[in-house]
């Protein structure tokens, strides 16, 4: 047997590999065609969503192969498995949504399962969905192996009438069609058109935001998030995150080395600054608590009020993401942040090298199209805000990017809906008034269960034109292509008996996302009659099966919406056992 490139003495594979005990262990091996040499070497799981669910994972199975010739090339066994992913923009708009941010939780769990099941030393992961980023990033700080994380890519975008198309266009048609606006001829023409290729959607929706922030965070390769999921140039990157990871475990870095406050908090200015998803306020929490940190949804937003918003992406602005790579991606905007002196410059990257070393490499400056310089921003503040207030106690939080600051604040009478299906009802009916607050409870994670998202409602109100004359808010989601005055993540949520289970129609609602505030014109004394008199949660039909586990288990939107107690209950290593 050859001499092996690394001493397997204190790796996890070491368990599975080395030793005459572990000689039907490495049968198996050999029946998968793997020599002697390739046994002695790291075991490194090259984990993907692949799945022909949608567009966003299609492409993930060729970068899963690019990767393995990276680990290949820098002397590593790479081992290929894959884990689930739940679409959002498939699963939108009905009961299957109730399965996304749990698709979250089962996706990380199901990578760890994976690892320690097969003792693997270190961990590339390839995501393309929503949910699948964060769980795959959870995953890896989780289990604290040596770590690289390869976005999919994006969908190229459409083109209708000679401009660009995204499927938030189609989502907003819908709407114009049930206005009258649109012909079922139009719309169908459009939704023929709009998702042109593989890729996940091309606007800074969550996919595009989680992207960012996991180069942001140092879990990616720098620019490695920008390239489109049909070019060539992607295979490039997955090779080079394979010997990234080589480099990593030589050294010894592992997932928290990387991931620490101070990455989070580079990770909440780059979602600030490109008007990110507001759901990165509960996926940031939730990466943080793998490692045992507190960064709470306080935390996040605090970061946005500071961060100047200067990247004109979709929904709030003009570009996608392919625009953003072409003018030099995230790198850059994370070299204008540091001009600001709003970057941590001495966290660890999956290069090995730190921040800012990496950033001293980049040579190109912001465009003044797609990414201000940060001295002229299109705004002071970033895209996104939190909230709190009597109706939301534990916090909510509003995407403002492209919303003027004349219509940041909002006072209206409320109208209650019991659930998301009532308020599409009443809004593709036209059974709500302009100047109207309305209220979407009972859409928690442990109230949904599952914490849907309500683009199908947003986007029908924004398609019918009502998007900045009525508001809402919701202790569910929203998606990240939502435009208009929507307040989301309002905790406690209805299901804990919060602020936002209490309210009745016509009961006066303030929204003020200049302050920073989320009141509704009630006494704290009549709050608390009417909490007395509340008759306990809406019962759901999940008594059973993964989701009513998801329920059970589910802790508060702002700590990220958490199932297990995370980094700071840990008794031992998984890399050191």
């Amino acid at each position: 047997m050859n001499k092996p490139a690394f001493d397997k003495s204190n790796l996890p594979s070491r368990h599975v590999s080395v030793g005459p005990a572990r000689a039907p262990h490495r049968s198996f091996y050999y029946a998968m065609g793997m020599t002697a040499e390739e046994i002695a070497q790291p075991f490194v799981g090259v984990a993907t969503c692949w799945n022909e669910a949608a567009p966003c994972n299609i492409s993930l199975n060729r970068q899963a192969q690019a990767a393995k010739i990276g680990v290949k090339h820098a002397a590593g066994t790479p081992r290929e498995f894959t884990t689930i992913t739940v679409t959002d923009g498939i699963a939108m708009g009905h009961e299957g949504m109730r399965s996304s941010l749990a698709s979250r939780e089962a996706i990380a769990d199901s990578v760890e399962l994976t690892v320690r099941g097969h003792c693997y030393d270190a961990l590339v992961g390839l995501a393309g969905c929503d949910k699948s980023l964060p769980g795959m990033m959870m995953a890896m700080v989780r289990l604290n192996v040596p770590s690289v994380f390869v976005y999919g890519g994006s969908i190229l975008p459409g083109t209708m009438n000679g401009k660009d198309v995204t499927v938030q266009d189609v989502f907003e048609a819908v709407g114009q069609h049930q206005a009258g606006q649109l012909s079922t001829c139009e719309l169908e023409k459009l939704e023929a058109v709009a998702c042109p290729s593989a890729g996940a959607c091309g606007g800074q929706f969550t996919a595009n935001t989680m992207a960012c922030v996991s180069e942001a965070i140092g879990l990616a390769l720098p620019n490695s998030t920008g390239a489109p999921a049909p070019y060539e140039s992607r295979d490039q990157y997955a090779v080079a995150s394979g010997e990234a990871v080589m480099n990593l475990l030589e050294k010894n870095i592992r997932a928290r080395d990387i991931v620490t406050l101070k990455s989070l908090e580079n990770a909440a200015r780059v979602v600030a600054c490109t008007g990110g998803s507001t759901n990165a306020g509960l996926h940031l929490p939730a990466i943080a608590h793998e490692a045992g940190l507190e960064f709470y949804l306080d935390d996040v937003c605090e970061i946005f009020r500071d961060t100047p918003y200067f990247v004109d992406l979709k929904p709030g602005g003009q570009y996608v993401a392919k625009d953003l790579f072409e003018v030099g991606g995230v790198p850059v905007v994370m070299k204008e942040l540091r001009k600001a002196g709003l970057m941590h410059e001495d966290c660890m990257t999956a290069t090995g090298r730190s921040m800012g070393e990496e950033l001293d490499l980049i040579e190109r400056e912001a465009d003044g199209r797609v990414i201000y310089p940060v001295e002229t921003p299109i705004t002071k503040t970033g895209g996104v805000v939190g909230l709190k207030g009597n109706l939301a106690p534990e916090g909510a939080i509003v995407k403002v990017a492209g919303i003027a600051a004349q219509h940041q604040i909002f006072t209206g009478p409320a109208r209650v809906f019991e659930c998301e299906e009532d308020a599409f009802e009443a809004v593709k009916e036209r059974a709500y008034e302009e100047g109207e607050v309305l209220v979407i409870r009972n859409e928690g994670p442990s109230g949904g269960p599952g914490m849907r998202e309500m683009l199908s409602t947003t986007a029908a109100l924004s398609g019918q034109g009502m998007g900045k004359k009525v508001a809402l808010i919701t202790d569910g989601r929203f998606s990240g292509a939502t435009r208009g005055f929507c307040v989301g993540h309002v905790g406690p949520e209805a299901a804990a008996g919060g602020p936002i289970a209490l309210i009745e129609t016509g009961d006066v609602v303030t929204i003020n996302a200049i302050s920073g505030e989320l009141n509704v014109d009630l006494t704290d004394e009549e709050l608390a009659e009417r909490k007395a008199n509340w008759k306990g949660p809406r019962e759901t039909i999940y008594a059973s099966g993964a989701l009513w586990k998801y329920s059970q288990l589910v802790g508060p939107t702002y700590q990220g919406a958490v199932t297990h107690p995370g980094g700071k209950a840990e008794r031992h290593a998984y890399f050191d056992l």
